[in-house]
């Protein structure tokens, strides 16, 4: 007969090791972005609504630059690898190098930024704007919400790197980059949707 003494511990150590607790700042962030999802699946919604109400005006094949975008959409998708590199660096305890990713992180962020702002630029001289047609309105909004966000991470992940510099980092830096990965992804999974359902379909739609 086994010896109760010996294997409840053993059981125990299972449960927890099993049973691993979340940490709020992490779940709050899920719940955060589920919000954000719908709110984005709104809109993409609204676009594929309104994206053959051109006014007879610029339709998406003839507006799209889908090389530009391609080019914008991987240096997107390069950064979510550079911070997850970083982040293992931290993890494994190199500060210095998960600093070195995070500012490859932000410049890949920067570049998106810059891509987009090319690519507005050339649509407002072609004649598409905010107010040309439903079209361009749900076009902007759409892309230009997530700009926004892409900013708004941009600055969060400076904010990190700044942070990373403090004592407090030490015990508290995991999570807090761990948080700021999640948003990040977040924002770069959105983009690979929009790429997808609004300039893949653009061009062969």
């Amino acid at each position: 007969m086994a010896n109760p003494a010996v294997t409840a511990p053993h059981a125990g150590a299972q449960v927890e090791g099993a049973l691993e607790p979340v940490d709020n700042a992490v779940l709050g962030l899920w719940i955060w972005l589920s919000a954000e999802a719908v709110f984005f699946a709104s809109l993409i919604g609204t676009y594929l609504l309104m994206r053959t109400h051109t006014n007879h005006g610029l339709t998406p094949k003839q507006v799209f630059d889908l090389p530009v975008t391609l080019v914008g959409t991987l240096t997107l998708l390069a950064s979510s690898m550079t911070f997850a590199i970083g982040y293992a660096q931290l993890r494994a305890g190199r500060l210095a190098r998960f600093r070195t990713w995070l500012v490859v992180t932000v410049i890949l962020g920067l570049g998106f930024l810059s891509f987009q702002a090319f690519e507005f630029t050339g649509d407002y001289k072609r004649g598409l704007t905010l107010s040309s047609s439903p079209f361009g309105s749900a076009f902007f909004t759409l892309t230009g919400f997530h700009g926004m966000h892409v900013a708004f991470g941009i600055f969060w992940l400076v904010s990190l790197l700044v942070y990373s510099f403090r004592p407090a980092f030490k015990t508290e830096g995991v999570t807090k980059a761990q948080v700021a990965g999640l948003y990040w992804h977040f924002v770069d999974v959105v983009w690979v949707v929009i790429f997808s359902v609004v300039y893949l379909l653009g061009k062969v739609g």
